[in-house]
């Protein structure tokens, strides 16, 4: 048996990456397999393995040859919990890792790529310093920031490669896994050269360049940058999402030059029910008020005109033009009707 160079992809499936962005992370991550499955170094060596955060966190794909990998579904989850992230791939690092012996040689030292869009909602410190301690000189972790939103200051404790990829379009997704995929391939052809086994391809900087950090900034638990409002079809019961992003404006309010923020629709997307699953169920309530939010969804699974109504238990869910409404999320039934003002809902970490 050929020595293996694992490569681990760790990726945040929070709510703030649900809709178009884990559609093409995806398509990314099959185009990826279907190119290095025609490269013969990377058959001779490359094993991949596919780790998921959210709130909580899962190992979808266990570390497996290319020959035998196909790429998975990703399933979207609660929360922004990297430190838990960082434990599950810390597992897989210990579970898996062959280390040379007098009989054989070991594994090449692991490539991890993480990707995230968001602010951690946990607490970081202990992975981190597990990871500091037993991992960061084993491995080569590669940090990939999905757009400014990130912590790039908390990202540079875990690693000197922190990337920033500017996800602006669809062909930009496209250049930057092509980019993930040069990088594996140059890797998988050192070690065959008996190189480092760390070999990045060439960036275009239009679409992904690398940073240099030295300042801390204060954690913070919720991820600022968008509001997601986690809601229930009344007819399916499956749950979907709403999602709004964040927008900076210039205030009306005589000459103070001061800006005001608010959260505009992005869409509603139905998920599956594993995304309670991959929550953190010990998450604390956070709230938005309504008055802050601009643009309301129709339901995505049924098609109520109205997919953003709320029950007196603080469940979202959408209602259609019946005259009796019942909330998937108590059972509770009622008549409802439109107020006036704003009213504070629950609002995911994102």
């Amino acid at each position: 048996m050929s020595r293996r160079l694992p490569i681990y992809f760790l990726i945040d499936v929070s709510e703030s990456m649900v809709g178009e962005q884990i559609q093409l992370v995806e398509e990314g991550l099959a185009t990826i397999i279907k190119e290095l499955k025609s490269d013969p170094y990377a058959l001779e060596t490359v094993h991949i393995a596919i780790i998921v955060f959210a709130g909580q966190a899962q190992t979808i794909v266990p570390l497996t040859d290319i020959v035998n990998f196909y790429p998975p579904k990703f399933p979207i989850g609660g929360g922004t919990s990297l430190g838990v992230g960082l434990g599950q791939l810390m597992f897989e690092l210990r579970k898996n890792t062959i280390k040379t012996t007098a009989e054989q040689k070991g594994d090449w030292k692991p490539i991890i790529f993480l990707f995230t869009d968001g602010v951690p909602t946990d607490d970081t410190k202990a992975a981190f310093n597990e990871w500091k301690q037993n991992w960061q000189r084993q491995t080569n972790l590669v940090a990939v920031s999905f757009g400014e939103e990130t912590d790039l200051h908390l990202l540079k404790e875990l690693t000197d490669n922190v990337l920033l990829f500017k996800n602006t379009t669809t062909q930009s997704y496209k250049e930057f896994f092509r980019w993930v995929t040069a990088s594996i391939k140059s890797s998988s052809l050192s070690v065959d050269s008996n190189g480092s086994g760390f070999e990045l391809s060439k960036m275009n900087d239009e679409v992904i360049e690398k940073i240099d950090l030295s300042k801390n900034k204060p954690k913070q638990f919720v991820d600022d940058n968008f509001v997601v409002i986690a809601a229930k079809c009344q007819n399916t019961k499956r749950p979907y999402l709403i999602k709004f992003r964040k927008s900076l404006s210039n205030s009306d309010f005589g000459d103070l030059g001061l800006t005001t923020k608010e959260y505009r629709l992005v869409g509603a997307y139905q998920v599956d029910n594993n995304y309670f699953e991959l929550s953190d169920s010990n998450a604390t309530s956070q709230k938005i008020n309504t008055e802050e939010l601009r643009g309301a969804p129709t339901c995505p699974s049924c098609g109520n005109q109205f997919g953003f109504a709320a029950c007196q238990c603080g469940g979202i869910h959408c209602i259609g033009e019946e005259k009796i409404s019942t909330c998937p999320w108590c059972g509770n039934q009622g008549e409802y009707g439109f107020g006036e003002g704003g009213f504070d809902v629950n609002r995911t970490q994102g």
